[in-house]
């Protein structure tokens, strides 16, 4: 990423006050000022035009913005993002023109806009669910509040019974279903449940929209106390026809520094050796060029072991960030303004942009329908 140096006078109050604050962030002054200039041209932008949306939505624990490009496209307007990662909120910024909100957990729910539809792809954590038994001993009622507090789940739930948006999608790994046994998943149900949403839940590949196997649970709720209790939801996607294939995603010309070395390349396949003749699966993945490749993950840094293109007379080597972009279905006018490094880790993060924005479609579809019918009860 290009860096231009300009030199700034500043009072010494400023100075300091600046000084203190880079302090107190945990950020560089550099770091403070960029943010500050970036805030300052968003809510400049914000005052020159506001984008006009068929509904409204957030977007929390937004990463790079694929939910957000996934519910523009369904016809939304983002009144709302949430993101704590500095590198990810330049990159936010880069292509949205806005720097996403930070901390969550310190985010006050009431000072959050109205909107129609909340989208979060939230991270798993565990959830602690010590004390809950002694409660109900106690004959006390528990909730979401005593179940899931200290989880970053606690803060979407706390925003959704602040807000009441009409619905919500959130997304996550599929082992989300089977972790602590069931335990982690039967709380999320329960939780949104008893906020009065109906769920609908559903693991999704999204290798039915890119050449990339990578499976992940989405779940979707309607506002039970606005559409009632008879509402119904089907993940009717329509897959991308044909199939995509890893061919269609590769750059013409590609850099030798994404060329294994001989030393790496060499570790890689002693160290899928020694885990076969285990009996284990585990090792470096060549990506068919016809077919699909693994999952693309926040690791991929590292080595590029899971997906790596074959060259002739030549090492393997490692998917380009713009390579990666595309596995996950973002279109080529995405700017990437980060290190190679920091890339890898926010494309292995993201999600399947076209899944989402076909599960976007098909949300915003049901709300247009139930609302007709409201209008329709309304009208009689």
């Amino acid at each position: 990423m290009g860096n231009k140096q300009i030199h700034v006078r500043l009072d010494d109050v400023v100075y300091e006050e600046l000084a203190e604050y880079a302090k107190y962030s945990g950020q560089t002054v550099q770091e403070c000022i960029s943010f500050a200039l970036m805030d300052l041209f968003e809510q400049q932008k914000q005052k020159r035009s506001l984008k006009s949306g068929d509904f409204t939505f957030i977007d929390l624990f937004a990463g790079i913005g694929g939910m957000r490009i996934a519910f523009e496209t369904a016809g939304g307007q983002c009144v709302y993002s949430n993101e704590w990662n500095k590198y990810c909120q330049r990159t936010y910024f880069s292509n949205f023109g806005e720097v996403p909100d930070g901390d969550i957990t310190k985010v006050e729910a009431e000072n959050i806009p109205d909107h129609d539809i909340l989208v979060a792809g939230f991270p798993c954590q565990p959830f602690s669910i010590a004390g809950v038994s002694k409660k109900n001993s106690l004959g006390r009622a528990t909730g979401f509040e005593d179940k899931t507090q200290g989880t970053l789940f606690f803060d979407v739930c706390r925003i959704i019974k602040a807000k009441r948006p009409k619905a919500f999608m959130l997304e996550n790994v599929k082992n989300l279903c089977s972790h602590d046994k069931g335990r982690t998943f039967k709380v999320i149900c329960e939780s949104l449940d008893e906020l009065d949403y109906k769920i609908f839940y559903q693991v999704i590949d999204g290798q039915n929209y890119v050449p990339q196997h990578r499976e992940r649970i989405i779940i979707v709720g309607f506002d039970r106390k606005r559409f009632g209790t008879d509402v119904d939801f089907s993940f009717d996607i329509t897959p991308a026809d044909p199939r995509p294939v890893m061919a269609g995603i590769l750059q013409d010309y590609v850099s030798d520094k994404y060329t294994l070395s001989d030393k790496l390349w060499q570790y890689l396949q002693d160290y899928a050796a020694k885990h076969k003749a285990k009996g284990n699966g585990f090792g470096y993945g060549i990506a068919p060029r016809d077919g699909a490749a693994r999952t693309l993950s926040a690791r991929y840094y590292k080595d590029g072991s899971e997906i790596l293109i074959a060259q002739e007379g030549k090492n393997p080597r490692k998917l380009t960030p713009r390579e990666c972009a595309r596995l996950q279905g973002f279109p080529d006018t995405f700017k990437i303004p980060v290190s190679d490094t920091q890339a890898y880790m926010q494309f292995g993060n993201s999600v399947v942009v076209p899944l989402m924005t076909n599960v976007a479609q098909l949300i915003v579809k049901k709300l247009h329908e139930l609302e007709a019918v409201d209008n329709y009860k309304i009208a009689l």
